[in-house]
């Protein structure tokens, strides 16, 4: 690891929750009465659920194709911004960008190949904030982008109180897992699964949700206060997902894109060839032309066909992790942020993936539960996130709580 300067003292605790809604949603919503101001005793915990490539195609966003019930169960309980954005449609820009508070203009960030404590200022993020001020802090997922962006350590020591954990799956997610109509593996851009045939039996969303409940139950008798961070890889491609959740989606329910045309006078640079979906095997055997394509109608509603599902799949998860913080009575003392590092396009102008400037790659979900706040504290005995089976059509619709357009 590089030798680092002394980090900066820490700011004034107030300001760290101020920053924690800035920085997520660039719009002054601030928590730090609800959290930092409180005694060391009395603080409240933080999950931040960071959730990789999701735009906000979500019932709760007004989505009414996507089956997304335990996500849009949290935004009924939050405040719900509707015009939050990334400040770049790449997820290591993104990512360090909101984690840190500082744009890619200053991070000098805008791919991979970087660690900004070594290339650009050695600025402090928001879990070390909270380390920083008598947090135990925790990531478990995708938090930060792996690799040189943060420092093949997902910025430890700095950010994490101990090592980040990784599900052991992951390192499957690019290989030939996906078996296609001639009976053979490949390493395809649709690739629904079953779930007891795959390596190890299980896929990384799934480890991460099981790893993260299993923190919080070790948290439940600590005497000091969490910051998990947990990060989903779905919706990110291969859209890679319990093949069930297909059955969701009938190819005959799902629409094309409302503008499917590259847009006449587009300048060549505003134009993202979606050059990571070209490399799956099930796509270079469509054989497109680059870089406008199109894409074959057909596939074009199998892509989003998949990428919703991976979304409900995405849906469970989160379920699960908050129907767990319920059942340990952590609802009552623990803020929840969820959001996205961008979002994806799925067809509107002729456009695949992320990268863009679009807004459908910029735009992401954004909510806050902040208890007692954004909803009434618990009952004894009541739950505020009891599992949602996206499978039952008969699961109430949720309110989205409150909105805030900025």
């Amino acid at each position: 690891m590089s030798q680092m300067p002394p980090p900066p003292p820490p700011p004034p605790l107030g300001w760290c929750l101020l920053a924690f809604s800035l920085l997520l949603g660039s719009f002054c919503f601030s928590l730090e009465s609800a959290a930092l101001d409180s005694s060391a005793t009395d603080s409240l915990n933080v999950l931040l659920i960071i959730v990789d490539d999701l735009r906000p195609s979500l019932g709760c966003y007004g989505d009414n194709l996507v089956r997304s019930p335990n996500i849009d169960q949290l935004a009924s309980h939050s405040v719900l911004f509707q015009n939050a954005f990334a400040q770049q449609a790449v997820c290591a820009p993104s990512r360090v960008s909101f984690l840190t508070g500082r744009r890619p203009d200053t991070t000098r960030l805008y791919d991979f190949n970087s660690y900004w404590r070594v290339h650009s200022g050695n600025f402090s993020t928001i879990p070390q904030y909270f380390k920083e001020n008598g947090y135990v802090t925790m990531s478990v997922g995708k938090v930060f982008h792996p690799g040189i962006s943060s420092n093949h350590s997902d910025d430890s020591p700095y950010s994490w109180s101990f090592p980040p954990y990784h599900p052991s799956s992951e390192k499957y997610e690019n290989t030939k897992t996906c078996r296609g109509q001639d009976g053979k593996l490949h390493a395809n851009l649709l690739c629904p699964v079953d779930v007891a045939d795959v390596p190890e039996g299980t896929l990384p969303d799934k480890q991460s949700t099981e790893e993260a409940i299993r923190l919080l139950e070790k948290m439940k008798t600590s005497a000091s206060p969490f910051f998990l961070a947990v990060g989903y890889h779905k919706p990110h491609i291969p859209f890679r997902y319990p093949k069930e959740f297909q059955k969701l989606y009938p190819l005959e329910n799902i629409t094309l894109a409302p503008d499917p045309q590259v847009p006449d006078g587009l300048p060549p640079v505003a134009y993202n060839p979606w050059m990571d979906i070209r490399e799956r095997e099930d796509v270079q055997a469509l054989n497109i032309s680059v870089p406008y394509g199109p894409i074959p109608v057909d596939f074009q509603r199998k892509i989003r066909q998949s990428y919703f599902a991976s979304v409900s799949y995405l849906d469970t998860e989160v379920g699960h992790l908050l129907s767990a913080l319920d059942d340990l009575h952590l609802t009552s003392n623990t803020i929840i942020a969820f959001t996205s590092d961008h979002g994806w396009a799925l067809g509107e102008h002729g456009e695949w993936a992320k990268y863009s400037n679009f807004d459908v790659a910029t735009r992401v979900p954004l909510m806050f539960y902040v208890p007692g706040k954004t909803a009434p504290l618990p009952g004894a005995g009541e739950k505020l996130f009891p599992y949602q089976d996206p499978f039952d059509s008969t699961s109430e619709l949720m309110d989205s709580g409150m909105s805030w357009t900025s």
